[in-house]
């Protein structure tokens, strides 16, 4: 029953909303499996109703919020991230790599509202801004192999054959670039957000239109990657950041065209 439950909420994940009869073909359930699950769920408040369409509910928006994949990432990146999106106008994202592939946690809209980063789609790292940053401080993981494999520790599409020396680049400059290989006309730079123990729990990326603006929004990134990593470097799990902590954080420049401080 449990894995229907999860079959019918992957399914609404995908298509935003569905239909009953939509919604059992999708997951390959039995209609009135599914119609018996989509009440049980819509009592608890994970899935809602309206008229024949059924979508996510507001608890698992709440579920979801909770998600911590590293202690403490989403309290330390909220100030830098809207001071980042306040300075260049941008739109600025928090990624992280799950079985191998990189998921946006958190993001927050710039001037361009119609620029989102890819929310629906959760993709190989050898192809993102964020995933790079974050793969090449990994150990190699061989041919055939994502950062921790794939789904389940599986196999992940194969590297690149070039991935051993970008990631070495990646590494030396602490910058990754998306130059319109994902989705065409966006670029992104990404910095690596480290942990406590020195190694990265995610990526901050910045993304624009423009794609002679990523050089300059890579340099105000890293500014603000550095404040995130300081706050999380002093943070252990349950406690909260000192005042000191924060007077130390890195600062930002006001705007785009502002000198970076020293």
């Amino acid at each position: 029953m449990l894995e229907g439950a999860f079959q019918v909420m992957a399914v609404l994940d995908q298509a935003g909303q569905a239909g009953l009869t939509s919604l059992a073909a999708r997951s390959g359930l039995p209609k009135s499996t599914v119609y018996r699950l989509l009440g049980q769920l819509a009592e608890l408040g994970a899935v809602e109703r309206q008229a024949d369409v059924y979508r996510l509910g507001p608890r698992m928006f709440r579920l979801g919020q909770g998600w911590q994949p590293y202690p403490g990432l989403r309290t330390a990146a909220r100030e830098p991230v809207r001071r980042l999106v306040a300075a260049t106008g941008a739109t600025v994202g928090v990624s992280v790599l799950r079985e191998g592939r990189t998921l946006v946690l958190d993001w927050a809209a710039g001037q361009d509202t119609a620029l989102t980063p890819l929310l629906d789609v959760a993709s190989w790292p050898w192809f993102t801004a964020a995933g790079k940053v974050q793969a090449a401080g990994r150990p190699d993981p061989g041919p055939g192999r994502g950062p921790g494999g794939g789904p389940g520790g599986g196999p992940s599409p194969d590297a690149p054959a070039c991935w051993p020396r970008e990631a070495a680049a990646i590494r030396e400059r602490g910058v990754a670039f998306d130059r319109g290989e994902v989705v065409e006309g966006v670029c992104c730079a990404a910095v690596p957000l480290l942990g406590a123990g020195g190694a990265a729990v995610g990526a901050l990326c910045v993304l624009t239109t423009v794609s002679e603006r990523l050089e300059p929004l890579a340099d105000i990134a890293r500014r603000a990657g550095e404040a995130i990593t300081a706050r999380l470097r002093q943070r252990r799990p349950g406690a909260a950041l000192s005042g000191s902590a924060l007077r130390r954080s890195p600062a930002l420049p006001r705007r785009l065209d502002d000198p970076m401080p020293r």
